[in-house]
């Protein structure tokens, strides 16, 4: 790095989105210097649950073991009504991801916080700075100049990186530095968010449970460590002057059977429901991820994970990028992929919604469980439905028959030195070929050979588990996953990803993706 800068990469705003695109970062080797105007973590639990893909992430930022030590295993989750009719249940699958169940349930400032502490691990590679609020980011072809300014002491301080990453929430100064609109629009609605700690349990306390009404629909939701959260909307008429202690919330949740025998009151707060997007999530050397760039209702409890998402998507790209291996093309990718899966949970968010609130019709309930004929991929609802790619850095079709941008299952796998583990954990970091009993290496032609070795990628034969092995980098199937699962998709070989998602296959063509 030349001296010229103070490190490669600034992330305003250390919050999760931010904390992992630091980690994400600085596991590459690229030096990274976050600022944080708060000096502590937001005392209150917002999001409420990560799933399986974020856990894959975790993992591979190598971390899962540490995160898991915090949260806890959701079982399912329903929508009831007050008279105890039950509207529709999702009933979580098992994971194919490899890392534990499908869905967790977690409490965010405990989560948070072992976040932040795995970034410590990084010494002076990723340097944080709480207390030290943004005031200004100007580019040029060459990198970008930072401005902080200590709320306290008004000094201000200038630091020079090669690009900038605005991880700093619904109310971000970095989109409006870099021009960017927020289009959508924020429900009229105040929610009070009410947060208790357990006293004992009760009765299916760990069955997310949305309880539908079209004046005062709640959300029931078991956190971990033995918090509890209820959400409820103020009715028209009730402002937030009308709650002004404990005492005032107390009824809302006494009526639907909650007493001071079940939890103790921990906080309380309001808020409004965002359905809002950013027009665009870059500015040359500057970027947005998470609540920046995009903002959503809770119901599909995608929020935060899905800010998560944009950070290790973005990171694992610009880290090659800065490291050489990359061109910076592959920087046009990133919003090309994120924003459709952004846009994808808004609107399951929405419709959710309108399920709980009672606005949803019967055949809309109806159409959001149906069963397509004839799949080739076993139904799941959206909301358990494996995550996808639909667009940026893939070659050939997607849809229901093709494996292009679904990600790799992630069953446990032999190497020919015995050893057993899960699957990431033997395919490294990088670009891989899988064959399905087959050295991929076979089916390329010598352009294709040539362009995926320029990326570093490995060829793994995948073999059954009842042949020898033959080359230094086959696996062994040993639970029988892998390979019935790219049958399934008439595929041969696929091209994996740094995050695992299929790149291309033999049915499309071996081809590396265009940028």
């Amino acid at each position: 790095m030349s001296q010229d800068f103070d490190a490669d990469v600034a992330i305003i705003g250390y919050g999760p989105s931010g904390v992992i695109a630091a980690l994400t970062l600085a596991r590459q080797g690229v030096s990274v210097v976050a600022f944080e105007r708060d000096r502590d973590i937001y005392p209150r639990a917002r999001a409420v649950t990560v799933n399986d893909w974020t856990m894959r992430i975790f993992q591979n930022l190598g971390i899962d073991e540490r995160i898991g030590k915090v949260i806890d295993p959701q079982r399912m989750l329903r929508w009831v009504t007050y008279a105890g009719e039950e509207v529709m249940r999702i009933e979580h699958p098992p994971s194919a991801l490899g890392v534990g169940p499908r869905f967790y349930n977690i409490y965010q400032p405990t989560m948070e916080a072992e976040l932040r502490a795995a970034g410590t691990d990084y010494g002076d590679r990723l340097a944080v700075h709480y207390g030290a609020e943004v005031t200004g980011v100007d580019q040029d072809e060459a990198g970008v100049t930072v401005t902080t300014t200590d709320p306290a002491t008004g000094r201000t301080r200038t630091h020079r990186t090669r690009y900038v990453i605005g991880a700093d929430g619904g109310s971000s100064r970095t989109r409006g530095w870099i021009g960017a609109r927020l289009d959508g629009e924020t429900a009229e609605t105040l929610w009070i968010v009410i947060d208790c700690a357990v006293r004992r349990w009760w009765p299916d306390r760990d069955v997310l449970t949305f309880w539908t009404d079209r004046e005062r629909p709640v959300v029931d939701i078991a956190l971990s460590g033995g918090h509890h959260r209820w959400e409820l909307p103020l009715l028209h008429g009730e402002t937030e002057a009308d709650f002004p202690t404990n005492a005032e919330v107390w009824p809302l949740l006494e009526a639907i059977g909650v007493t001071e025998d079940d939890v103790t009151v921990h906080r309380y707060a309001f808020y409004r429901h965002h359905v809002r997007m950013a027009d665009t999530w870059r500015n040359g050397r500057v970027f947005l991820v998470g609540d920046a760039a995009h903002l959503m209702p809770p119901w599909a409890g995608a929020g935060m994970q899905t800010g998560m998402r944009d950070a290790y998507d973005l990171g694992w790209k610009l880290g090659r990028v800065l490291g050489g291996a990359l061109p910076d093309t592959w920087l046009d990718t990133y919003e090309a992929e994120r924003r459709p899966n952004a846009a994808f949970y808004t609107d399951l968010a929405v419709r959710l919604g309108r399920v709980i609130e009672q606005k949803a019709s019967p055949a809309e309930i109806e159409a959001m469980n149906a069963v397509p004929e004839g799949l080739v991929t076993p139904h799941e609802p959206p909301l358990t439905a494996p995550p996808t790619l639909t667009g940026g850095w893939i070659h050939g079709g997607i849809g229901d028959a093709s494996i292009i941008g679904r990600m790799v299952p992630q069953p446990i796998v032999g190497d020919t030195a015995g050893r057993m583990a899960r699957l990431d954990d033997l395919l490294g970091d990088g670009f891989v070929l899988l064959g399905d009993d087959i050295d991929p290496a076979i089916l390329l032609t010598p352009g294709q050979r040539a362009a995926w070795d320029a990326l570093g990628a490995r060829c793994v034969a995948v073999r059954p588990r009842d042949v020898h092995t033959r080359g230094r980098d086959d696996l062994v199937d040993l639970d029988d996953v892998l390979r019935p699962w790219l049958q399934r998709y008439g595929a041969r070989v696929v091209a994996v990803r740094p995050d695992r998602f299929v790149a291309a296959d033999d049915v499309h063509g071996l081809t590396v993706p265009t940028r």
